[in-house]
């Protein structure tokens, strides 16, 4: 099957951020950035994934499909703050030249829908211990921490008037599907969007995660396991399915078990262009 891919946090190691040091007795190697190149080295040596194409010849990079999709692929791993920095300050989750490549490439791509494929949920507070491994920060309120980064993106591309912009995200271990309004967050410049949650393919279920309300999220739905850790047998794996009609331009997203069933679906029709 042809993929293009995007690394994880297990590439390295569970929830790690750059500079961390392991105190697992379990690594002989505690370094984590260490780790991370080692680990970079082999995600590049099996995996299909053209260092060529990618804008700093690792992870983060574009691909258009006619005149209807173009995929924009994130590194949320590699630039990001320690999760124990303080969530009320000025973060990172995207790093500056990456968040600017990212609104840039947007507001210039001409296909009808540009499609974020980001490693981490946005809205989802995703905990690593006392800290944060994601992007929200669980408070209620204007952005803090990782959020100003992503705050910033979500602004200029209204002020840009990008259109069309549809978030597919990962991590957590259930399916789920996220409207985002300025009419119900801490902020209101920015334009509402969607994000669909998928996973995992096989592993252990876990969720559902906490909202968090500072984009003014509302989960129009969410398939997730009774228990945490609950068996693949158990039929709580998922994947998403994204397909866009060539002659109306609609985008139609299904959220499938592991079996393929669909469990939600959602068309949306493309506004139109600047």
């Amino acid at each position: 099957m042809p993929s293009i891919v995007q690394w994880d946090d297990h590439e390295v190691t569970n929830n790690w951020y750059p500079g961390e040091i392991l105190d697992l007795p379990q690594y002989t190697e505690k370094r984590v950035d260490v780790l991370a190149q080692r680990a970079f080295q082999a995600f590049h040596e099996w995996q299909p994934v053209d260092r060529t194409r990618a804008v700093d010849g690792r992870v983060y990079r574009s691909f258009r499909f006619g005149r209807r999709v173009e995929l924009f692929v994130l590194d949320m791993r590699t630039y990001k703050d320690a999760n124990t920095a303080p969530q009320t300050g000025v973060g990172r989750i995207l790093g500056a030249r990456q968040a600017r490549w990212l609104v840039d490439s947007l507001d210039r791509s001409q296909a009808t829908w540009k499609i974020v494929a980001a490693d981490l949920p946005i809205g989802l507070t995703v905990p690593d211990g006392n800290g944060i491994e994601g992007v929200a920060n669980g408070l209620p309120g204007q952005p803090g921490g990782r959020e100003h980064e992503l705050a910033w993106v979500l602004r200029t591309l209204a002020q840009r008037r990008v259109r069309n912009v549809v978030w597919l995200t990962a991590d957590v271990h259930y399916t789920a599907a996220h409207h985002y309004s300025p009419d119900r967050a801490a902020v209101g410049d920015f334009d509402p969007f969607w994000e669909f949650v998928s996973g995992p393919l096989h592993a252990g279920a876990f969720g559902p995660n906490n909202l968090d309300p500072t984009f003014g999220p509302v989960a129009e739905f969410v398939h997730a396991p009774p228990a945490a850790n609950t068996s693949p047998l158990l039929g709580f794996q998922h994947f998403g399915e994204v397909s866009v009609d060539g002659r109306s331009g609609e985008l139609t997203v299904w959220l499938r078990d592991g079996r393929g069933t669909s469990l939600w679906s959602k068309t949306l029709r493309p506004e139109r262009a600047r």
